[in-house]
């Protein structure tokens, strides 16, 4: 298996103050760690708009797949428009913290992102500890939070 040496691309001005200001609105409404993971985000769109295009004359048949996959994950798509209609926030949006925090098991969408560095999300049973995880429409509902067992003090015998 090949791996890929990079999953994004920087953006080409360094210091562009529309495009930081942006950037960093993203990074707190969804929570994120840095930059590169709206980079990373924005090279996964930019990875579906080129398959789209490239598919364009194909017969129906070979796009459906690329419908289906899309819808599975949850971004509505029926044609090749509604795919170059896609940005960095509809797939955002589908990312386990943000899931977990638009379902009230967390606060913020920092604390969500928390909960599942630290496995404390299970998805249909299994800890899931990667915030970057697409959450399947089908796995939508089967997300819950780990419950915590209550700690028993331990009582020494005392011999009588």
């Amino acid at each position: 298996m090949i791996r890929k040496s990079k999953l994004y691309v920087r953006p080409k001005k360094a210091y562009e103050k529309a495009r930081i200001l942006e950037e960093n609105k993203i990074l707190e409404r969804y929570g994120l760690k840095n930059k590169k993971e709206v980079w990373k985000s924005q090279a996964k769109v930019d990875y579906f708009r080129r398959r789209a295009k490239a598919l364009a004359r194909s017969p129906i048949e070979e796009q459906k797949v690329l419908f289906d996959k899309l819808n599975a994950i949850g971004l509505n798509t029926n044609n090749i428009t509604d795919i170059l209609a896609l940005n960095v926030e509809s797939l955002l949006n589908r990312r386990l913290p943000t899931i977990v925090s638009k379902k009230g098991f967390a606060k913020t969408p920092q604390q969500a992102r928390q909960l599942v560095v630290h496995k404390k999300v299970l998805v249909d049973g299994k800890a899931v500890d990667s915030p970057s995880y697409l959450v399947k429409v089908s796995e939508e509902s089967l997300i819950t939070i780990k419950q915590s067992k209550p700690k028993v003090a331990k009582v020494e015998a005392v011999g009588e």
